[in-house]
């Protein structure tokens, strides 16, 4: 599975210039990497993944191979949905292609203004609290749109149609109070129905403060405080400049940890995000290790191993055996496949079994 994260703000909060960093510094690094810009709004970047190279060099040493296996990170398209502005769920600016576009996406990413230039013109932003309010009340209208179109069902017995309708209209009461449908889901039925009418306030939404250069060192308190001004965890919270994120594009991979580690920053904007992302959707990464490729692939937590062989090839789930796993550091420290299984570290497991953060796997499948 991939990952769609959509970017959006007010005018002139950052979120287009972050959006154009993000892509520009993915594309500066190493050639092997997969990148696109599918349109001019929507680009795919590389997840940023250390431990792909070290199981490459493991790969290509016990294959005594004179090069290194290609390398294929996860990735994440971002979109930076544009056109938003007061007034957008009744088609204000570019409202219904924003609408649509954000229904799409697994997550908002919804940027707030934090930084202090004033050249750069406000254009209805006031300040990062107002801004939130102005975009969620935005969503609000538009899911209570979708939901007040809902027609209640003709007298029915099913049990099914009646729950559903049930939700719907818990739901609508909790819109028109100003609730978001994600603060108020409580059970697997209610996010199916969210799902279902594509309800864009059920989305998980990170709110990236964008700030200051000089002001990334105090990230850890930053997060803290505007969790509290924003009412919302602080693994909601990301920091980011995007000024300096435009200023890594320019960079190498080495200088651009040079530039980091010269702010007192230990990972990029863009790093700080995807993670947060991971987090929040409850995903992980499953790598796999071999002379063709070596590659990490995105599962939700919890996956089972032959779910986790489907997001590969869907005869895999199908056909599905056993799996060889080892755990990521066991398969560096061993040297790969034989060394794991000569100490002992190489586990065959079955259908039941639930896949680790980090599990390096070879699937076994029938014809």
């Amino acid at each position: 599975m991939s990952l769609s994260i959509g970017i959006v703000g007010l005018p002139n909060v950052g979120k287009s210039t972050l959006f154009n960093a993000l892509l520009k510094q993915q594309a500066a690094l190493a050639a092997n990497y997969p990148f696109a810009t599918i349109e001019p709004n929507v680009g795919v970047v590389p997840v940023p993944d250390e431990r792909l190279e070290k199981l490459a060099a493991v790969v290509a040493q016990a294959a005594k191979m004179t090069t290194l296996p290609p390398i294929k990170p996860a990735t994440v398209e971002f979109v930076d949905i544009a056109g938003l502005v007061k007034g957008a769920h009744e088609g204000e600016g570019l409202g219904n292609q924003f609408l649509a576009r954000i229904r799409e996406v697994d997550l908002v990413c919804h940027v707030l203004r934090d930084f202090s230039d004033e050249n750069v013109l406000r254009e209805g932003s006031v300040d990062a609290k107002t801004d939130r309010e102005i975009i969620e009340t935005e969503l609000l209208f538009a899911d209570l749109g979708t939901l007040e179109k809902q027609r209640q069902p003709k007298a029915s017995k099913d049990r099914l149609e009646l729950e559903r309708w049930s939700i719907i209209t818990r739901f609508t009461k909790n819109a028109r109070q100003g609730r978001l449908i994600k603060e108020v889901t409580k059970n697997d039925d209610e996010v199916a129905v969210a799902r279902e009418l594509s309800l864009l306030t059920a989305k998980k939404i990170l709110y990236v403060i964008n700030v200051d250069e000089d002001q990334l060192k105090k990230a850890d308190g930053l997060m803290v405080s505007w969790a509290e001004k924003l009412r919302v965890q602080a693994e909601e919270v990301v920091i980011i400049s995007a000024q300096i994120e435009s200023e890594l594009a320019s960079l190498n991979e080495a200088d651009q940890q040079l530039y980091l580690r010269d702010l007192g920053v230990k990972e990029s904007g863009l790093e700080r995000l995807i993670s947060r992302a991971y987090q929040q959707l409850k995903l992980q990464s499953f790598l796999t290790a071999g002379e063709k490729e070596v590659r990490a692939w995105t599962v939700k937590a919890g996956v089972t191993a032959p779910m986790a062989a489907g997001v590969i090839h869907s005869d895999f789930e199908k056909n599905f055996i056993k799996a060889r796993v080892a755990d990521y550091d066991d398969f560096v420290k061993y040297s790969g496949w034989k060394g794991v299984k000569e100490v002992g570290k190489m586990r065959l497991e079955g259908r039941d079994y639930q896949m680790r953060e980090g599990d390096v796997v070879e699937f076994m499948v029938g014809k």
